[in-house]
Protein backbone atom coordinates (compact mmCIF):
# COMPACT_ATOMS: atom_id res chain seq x y z
CA UNK A 1 0.00 0.00 0.00
CA UNK A 2 1.23 4.00 -0.77
CA UNK A 3 4.27 2.00 -2.78
CA UNK A 4 3.71 3.77 -5.96
CA UNK A 5 4.33 7.39 -5.98
CA UNK A 6 1.33 10.30 -4.96
CA UNK A 7 2.87 12.85 -7.14
CA UNK A 8 0.11 14.52 -9.31
CA UNK A 9 1.56 16.61 -11.82
CA UNK A 10 -1.56 17.79 -12.68
CA UNK A 11 -1.78 19.56 -9.70
CA UNK A 12 -0.98 23.09 -8.96
CA UNK A 13 0.08 22.51 -5.08
CA UNK A 14 3.65 21.69 -4.03
CA UNK A 15 5.03 18.49 -3.37
CA UNK A 16 8.13 16.85 -1.95
CA UNK A 17 7.84 12.70 -2.22
CA UNK A 18 11.01 10.79 -1.12
CA UNK A 19 12.07 6.71 -1.36
CA UNK A 20 15.08 6.66 0.13
CA UNK A 21 17.35 3.41 1.88
CA UNK A 22 20.28 3.36 4.28
CA UNK A 23 21.65 -0.19 4.79
CA UNK A 24 24.46 -0.49 7.97
CA UNK A 25 26.86 -3.19 8.20
CA UNK A 26 26.62 -5.69 11.13
CA UNK A 27 29.84 -4.56 12.65
CA UNK A 28 28.19 -0.96 12.83
CA UNK A 29 31.14 0.69 11.43
CA UNK A 30 30.09 1.41 8.14
CA UNK A 31 26.24 2.88 6.81
CA UNK A 32 24.94 4.18 3.50
CA UNK A 33 22.08 5.74 2.19
CA UNK A 34 20.51 6.97 -1.36
CA UNK A 35 17.66 8.84 -1.78
CA UNK A 36 15.04 9.87 -5.29
CA UNK A 37 13.41 12.82 -4.31
CA UNK A 38 10.72 15.07 -6.33
CA UNK A 39 10.61 18.50 -5.91
CA UNK A 40 7.60 20.42 -7.38
CA UNK A 41 8.14 23.65 -6.35
CA UNK A 42 5.30 26.12 -6.17
CA UNK A 43 6.83 28.28 -9.30
CA UNK A 44 8.36 26.28 -12.08
CA UNK A 45 8.99 22.61 -13.51
CA UNK A 46 9.17 20.19 -11.29
CA UNK A 47 12.79 18.21 -10.51
CA UNK A 48 14.00 15.29 -9.71
CA UNK A 49 16.96 14.29 -7.12
CA UNK A 50 19.47 11.76 -6.51
CA UNK A 51 21.31 11.42 -3.13
CA UNK A 52 23.40 9.33 -1.82
CA UNK A 53 26.07 9.59 1.82
CA UNK A 54 28.77 6.62 2.80
CA UNK A 55 29.06 6.70 6.43
CA UNK A 56 32.20 5.34 7.74
CA UNK A 57 33.20 6.02 11.56
CA UNK A 58 36.33 7.96 11.75
CA UNK A 59 36.17 9.12 8.79
CA UNK A 60 34.61 12.56 7.05
CA UNK A 61 30.72 11.10 5.43
CA UNK A 62 30.89 11.60 2.03
CA UNK A 63 27.70 13.08 0.02
CA UNK A 64 26.50 13.91 -3.75
CA UNK A 65 23.90 14.66 -5.17
CA UNK A 66 22.59 15.54 -8.55
CA UNK A 67 19.46 17.42 -10.20
CA UNK A 68 17.63 16.84 -13.32
CA UNK A 69 13.79 17.77 -14.54
CA UNK A 70 11.01 15.57 -13.80
CA UNK A 71 10.48 14.85 -17.50
CA UNK A 72 14.63 13.38 -17.47
CA UNK A 73 13.20 10.43 -14.75
CA UNK A 74 10.52 7.73 -13.96
CA UNK A 75 8.16 7.16 -11.07
CA UNK A 76 5.92 4.16 -10.82
CA UNK A 77 2.68 4.87 -9.57
CA UNK A 78 1.82 1.51 -8.84
CA UNK A 79 5.18 0.11 -6.96
CA UNK A 80 8.49 0.96 -6.13
CA UNK A 81 10.19 1.52 -9.36
CA UNK A 82 12.37 4.79 -9.30
CA UNK A 83 14.82 5.36 -12.27
CA UNK A 84 17.22 8.94 -12.59
CA UNK A 85 19.59 9.28 -14.73
CA UNK A 86 22.28 8.46 -11.71
CA UNK A 87 20.20 6.16 -9.16
CA UNK A 88 17.55 3.42 -10.15
CA UNK A 89 15.32 1.95 -6.91
CA UNK A 90 12.87 -0.95 -6.64
CA UNK A 91 12.11 -3.54 -3.87
CA UNK A 92 14.28 -5.95 -5.53
CA UNK A 93 17.51 -3.67 -6.19
CA UNK A 94 19.47 -0.67 -5.92
CA UNK A 95 22.26 0.52 -8.14
CA UNK A 96 23.23 3.98 -8.76
CA UNK A 97 26.54 6.18 -9.47
CA UNK A 98 26.89 9.69 -7.94
CA UNK A 99 30.35 10.91 -7.75
CA UNK A 100 32.94 9.17 -5.99
CA UNK A 101 30.08 7.25 -4.86
CA UNK A 102 28.82 3.35 -6.79
CA UNK A 103 26.28 0.57 -5.11
CA UNK A 104 24.55 -1.95 -6.22
CA UNK A 105 22.92 -4.09 -4.11
CA UNK A 106 19.99 -6.71 -4.42
CA UNK A 107 17.36 -6.14 -1.36
CA UNK A 108 14.71 -8.44 0.36
CA UNK A 109 12.50 -8.11 3.13
CA UNK A 110 9.80 -10.61 4.13
CA UNK A 111 7.96 -9.08 6.58
CA UNK A 112 4.71 -6.62 6.06
CA UNK A 113 5.29 -2.89 5.88
CA UNK A 114 5.01 -0.49 8.37
CA UNK A 115 2.36 1.90 7.97
CA UNK A 116 2.70 5.06 10.99
CA UNK A 117 -0.60 6.56 10.98
CA UNK A 118 -4.40 5.05 11.13
CA UNK A 119 -5.56 4.82 7.47
CA UNK A 120 -7.65 7.95 7.29
CA UNK A 121 -4.41 10.50 7.80
CA UNK A 122 -3.03 9.20 5.02
CA UNK A 123 -5.82 10.49 2.59
CA UNK A 124 -6.86 13.46 5.10
CA UNK A 125 -4.91 16.81 4.53
CA UNK A 126 -3.11 16.04 8.46
CA UNK A 127 -0.57 15.74 8.54
CA UNK A 128 1.08 17.49 5.57
CA UNK A 129 3.52 14.85 5.42
CA UNK A 130 3.22 11.26 5.11
CA UNK A 131 5.81 8.54 6.41
CA UNK A 132 5.42 4.58 5.35
CA UNK A 133 7.85 1.79 5.40
CA UNK A 134 7.18 -0.53 2.39
CA UNK A 135 10.48 -2.36 3.23
CA UNK A 136 11.29 -1.63 7.36
CA UNK A 137 13.58 -5.05 7.59
CA UNK A 138 15.64 -5.72 4.41
CA UNK A 139 18.36 -7.43 4.14
CA UNK A 140 21.07 -5.94 1.12
CA UNK A 141 23.57 -7.80 -0.52
CA UNK A 142 25.84 -6.73 -3.12
CA UNK A 143 29.18 -4.04 -3.35
CA UNK A 144 29.63 -0.68 -3.08
CA UNK A 145 32.33 1.63 -4.07
CA UNK A 146 33.43 4.49 -1.99
CA UNK A 147 36.27 7.28 -3.57
CA UNK A 148 38.03 4.32 -4.97
CA UNK A 149 37.62 1.38 -2.08
CA UNK A 150 35.08 -1.50 -2.62
CA UNK A 151 32.71 -2.12 0.27
CA UNK A 152 31.21 -5.82 0.48
CA UNK A 153 27.66 -5.61 1.18
CA UNK A 154 27.11 -8.90 2.63
CA UNK A 155 24.07 -9.16 4.60
CA UNK A 156 23.31 -5.99 5.64
CA UNK A 157 20.82 -4.36 7.83
CA UNK A 158 18.12 -1.60 6.60
CA UNK A 159 14.98 0.04 5.40
CA UNK A 160 13.70 1.48 2.21
CA UNK A 161 10.68 4.22 3.13
CA UNK A 162 8.30 6.43 1.29
CA UNK A 163 7.61 10.06 2.63
CA UNK A 164 5.28 12.79 0.80
CA UNK A 165 3.90 15.92 1.48
CA UNK A 166 3.67 19.89 0.52
CA UNK A 167 6.46 20.22 2.62
CA UNK A 168 8.63 19.53 5.19
CA UNK A 169 7.81 19.98 8.52
CA UNK A 170 8.99 23.21 10.45
CA UNK A 171 10.75 20.95 12.40
CA UNK A 172 11.30 17.19 13.19
CA UNK A 173 13.05 14.24 14.31
CA UNK A 174 13.01 11.05 12.58
CA UNK A 175 14.87 7.47 13.43
CA UNK A 176 14.80 3.98 12.70
CA UNK A 177 17.00 1.19 14.38
CA UNK A 178 16.84 -2.59 13.31
CA UNK A 179 20.79 -3.66 14.16
CA UNK A 180 21.24 -3.92 17.79
CA UNK A 181 24.12 -4.69 20.15
CA UNK A 182 21.65 -7.18 21.39
CA UNK A 183 20.66 -10.59 20.13
CA UNK A 184 16.57 -9.26 19.72
CA UNK A 185 14.22 -9.51 16.58
CA UNK A 186 13.29 -6.03 16.82
CA UNK A 187 12.22 -2.95 14.44
CA UNK A 188 12.17 0.60 16.05
CA UNK A 189 10.90 3.92 14.22
CA UNK A 190 9.35 7.15 14.73
CA UNK A 191 9.05 10.56 14.52
CA UNK A 192 8.01 13.68 16.15
CA UNK A 193 7.67 16.71 14.51
CA UNK A 194 6.24 20.55 14.44
CA UNK A 195 4.24 21.57 11.67
CA UNK A 196 2.32 24.90 10.68
CA UNK A 197 -1.29 25.07 10.59
CA UNK A 198 -1.69 28.68 9.11
CA UNK A 199 0.13 31.17 11.02
CA UNK A 200 0.27 28.95 14.30
CA UNK A 201 2.72 26.29 14.45
CA UNK A 202 0.85 23.42 16.66
CA UNK A 203 2.77 21.51 19.35
CA UNK A 204 5.36 18.34 18.73
CA UNK A 205 3.11 15.48 17.84
CA UNK A 206 5.25 11.94 18.22
CA UNK A 207 4.72 8.53 16.32
CA UNK A 208 5.93 5.38 17.64
CA UNK A 209 6.17 1.79 15.87
CA UNK A 210 7.88 -1.17 17.15
CA UNK A 211 7.81 -4.94 15.69
CA UNK A 212 9.16 -7.32 18.18
CA UNK A 213 9.14 -10.81 17.08
CA UNK A 214 6.95 -10.51 14.49
CA UNK A 215 4.38 -8.64 16.36
CA UNK A 216 3.60 -4.79 15.11
CA UNK A 217 2.87 -2.18 17.96
CA UNK A 218 1.77 0.83 16.49
CA UNK A 219 1.34 3.65 18.68
CA UNK A 220 -0.31 5.91 16.59
CA UNK A 221 -3.93 5.82 18.00
CA UNK A 222 -5.46 9.75 18.68
CA UNK A 223 -5.50 9.20 22.38
CA UNK A 224 -1.82 7.67 22.11
CA UNK A 225 -0.53 10.80 20.17
CA UNK A 226 -1.57 12.84 23.02
CA UNK A 227 0.54 10.75 25.53
CA UNK A 228 3.32 10.35 23.20
CA UNK A 229 6.08 13.08 24.20
CA UNK A 230 9.03 13.69 21.76
CA UNK A 231 11.59 16.28 21.90
CA UNK A 232 14.74 17.57 19.54
CA UNK A 233 18.10 19.20 19.67
CA UNK A 234 20.19 19.46 16.63
CA UNK A 235 21.82 16.03 18.10
CA UNK A 236 19.50 14.40 19.90
CA UNK A 237 16.20 12.83 19.85
CA UNK A 238 14.23 11.89 23.02
CA UNK A 239 10.62 10.34 22.96
CA UNK A 240 8.56 8.57 24.94
CA UNK A 241 4.96 6.87 24.39
CA UNK A 242 2.40 4.12 25.82
CA UNK A 243 -0.07 1.73 24.08
CA UNK A 244 -2.18 -1.22 25.08
CA UNK A 245 0.08 -3.74 24.37
CA UNK A 246 3.37 -1.95 25.58
CA UNK A 247 5.21 1.53 26.57
CA UNK A 248 8.50 2.05 25.96
CA UNK A 249 10.99 5.79 26.37
CA UNK A 250 14.86 6.13 24.56
CA UNK A 251 16.51 8.30 22.82
CA UNK A 252 18.21 8.63 19.45
CA UNK A 253 21.69 11.08 19.39
CA UNK A 254 24.83 11.28 17.14
CA UNK A 255 28.44 13.27 17.40
CA UNK A 256 28.48 16.16 15.00
CA UNK A 257 31.39 14.06 13.03
CA UNK A 258 28.97 11.58 12.33
CA UNK A 259 26.48 14.26 10.84
CA UNK A 260 26.46 15.33 7.42
CA UNK A 261 24.15 18.29 6.67
CA UNK A 262 21.39 18.43 3.82
CA UNK A 263 19.92 21.39 2.40
CA UNK A 264 15.97 20.09 1.60
CA UNK A 265 14.19 23.11 -0.26
CA UNK A 266 10.63 23.46 0.26
CA UNK A 267 8.15 24.27 -2.60
CA UNK A 268 7.70 28.16 -1.34
CA UNK A 269 11.25 28.23 -1.45
CA UNK A 270 12.32 27.92 2.37
CA UNK A 271 14.93 25.77 3.42
CA UNK A 272 14.77 23.10 5.61
CA UNK A 273 18.06 21.63 6.94
CA UNK A 274 18.32 18.06 7.37
CA UNK A 275 21.08 16.98 9.99
CA UNK A 276 21.87 13.66 9.15
CA UNK A 277 23.60 10.45 10.36
CA UNK A 278 23.10 6.44 9.78
CA UNK A 279 25.85 5.64 12.32
CA UNK A 280 23.81 7.15 15.39
CA UNK A 281 23.50 5.63 18.86
CA UNK A 282 20.39 4.93 20.41
CA UNK A 283 19.06 3.61 23.63
CA UNK A 284 15.33 2.35 24.01
CA UNK A 285 13.76 0.85 27.47
CA UNK A 286 10.64 -1.69 26.46
CA UNK A 287 8.14 -2.67 28.73
CA UNK A 288 5.49 -5.17 27.45
CA UNK A 289 2.25 -5.45 28.83
CA UNK A 290 2.45 -8.59 31.13
CA UNK A 291 6.07 -9.19 29.66
CA UNK A 292 9.66 -8.29 31.09
CA UNK A 293 10.98 -5.03 30.92
CA UNK A 294 14.36 -5.35 28.90
CA UNK A 295 16.46 -2.29 26.76
CA UNK A 296 17.96 -2.20 23.46
CA UNK A 297 21.20 0.07 21.84
CA UNK A 298 22.50 0.57 18.98
CA UNK A 299 25.61 2.49 17.53
CA UNK A 300 23.75 1.68 14.00
CA UNK A 301 20.66 3.78 13.86
CA UNK A 302 19.60 6.35 11.29
CA UNK A 303 18.89 9.64 12.86
CA UNK A 304 17.22 12.84 10.68
CA UNK A 305 17.14 16.00 12.47
CA UNK A 306 14.84 18.94 10.43
CA UNK A 307 15.14 22.30 11.41
CA UNK A 308 14.87 26.36 9.51
CA UNK A 309 17.53 26.89 11.97
CA UNK A 310 20.80 28.25 10.19
CA UNK A 311 22.92 27.86 13.20
CA UNK A 312 22.37 24.07 14.04
CA UNK A 313 26.77 23.53 13.72
CA UNK A 314 26.85 21.13 10.65
CA UNK A 315 28.68 20.75 8.13
CA UNK A 316 26.37 21.37 4.78
CA UNK A 317 27.76 18.97 2.37
CA UNK A 318 24.77 18.98 -0.49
Amino acid sequence: MYEGVRFEPRSRRGHVESYFLKINDPKQERALWVKATILARNFGAPVAESWAIAFERGKPPIAAKETVSLSSARFSSDAIDVELPTLAMSSTRTKGKLRDLELDVALRDETPPLMHYLPRFYEGRFPSSKLTSPMPNLTARGEARVGGRTWNVDGWRGLLGHNWGRGHAWAYAWGHCNVWNEDVDLVFEGTSGRVRVGPVLIPTTTLLVVRHNGETHALNHVSELVRNRGSMTFRRWKFAGSGPTLSLQGELWAETEDMVGLHYENPDGAMTYCLNSKLASARIAIEPRGGLPFVVSSRAAALEIGTRDPSHGVKMAV
